[in-house]
């Protein structure tokens, strides 16, 4: 986590008293708004299968969720980086072309954050993904385990 505070000194804001954090880690010959497009386009069946699944399961703790929100593959250039616009169903929150991209879903359960922080590489980047949550109720971390 340091390395990413070091790299992107807001991200500790976003870390601070976070419930939940994960980060993977893949190296690409690609920029960021190539790998940000096809990370939030990546939508095989059974993912889609299970997220119905899922619809079911919270509907019964009182919420909505809504169905996938692609009808098309993402193009680099439909990746913003300007904080308020829309990434699909996430609002960015903070980036700066070619090092990071930091966007939020938040709900009355929880916030989530999903970003991408770019590691420059002799060839190509590392990219670092890294999953934030902050649960606002009981049924935040029910929500977002199922």
């Amino acid at each position: 986590m340091k390395q990413l505070t070091e790299r992107v000194p807001p991200l500790a804001s976003l870390l601070a008293k976070a419930d939940h954090v994960d980060v993977k880690t893949i190296d690409s010959l690609i920029d960021l708004r190539t790998f940000i497009a096809g990370m939030l386009s990546y939508s095989p069946f059974w993912l889609k299968f299970l997220y119905g699944l899922r619809r079911v399961f919270v509907h019964f703790l009182g919420m909505r969720q809504e169905g996938i929100p692609l009808k098309r593959p993402l193009l680099p250039s439909d990746i913003s980086l300007i904080p308020g616009e829309k990434a699909l169903f996430f609002t960015v929150t903070m980036a700066e072309a070619e090092r990071y991209w930091v966007a939020e879903a938040a709900d009355t359960h929880l916030t989530a954050y999903i970003g991408v922080v770019a590691e420059p590489l002799t060839q190509g980047n590392r990219f670092h993904v890294i999953t934030i949550v902050h649960y606002h109720h009981w049924t935040g971390p029910v929500y977002f385990n199922v």
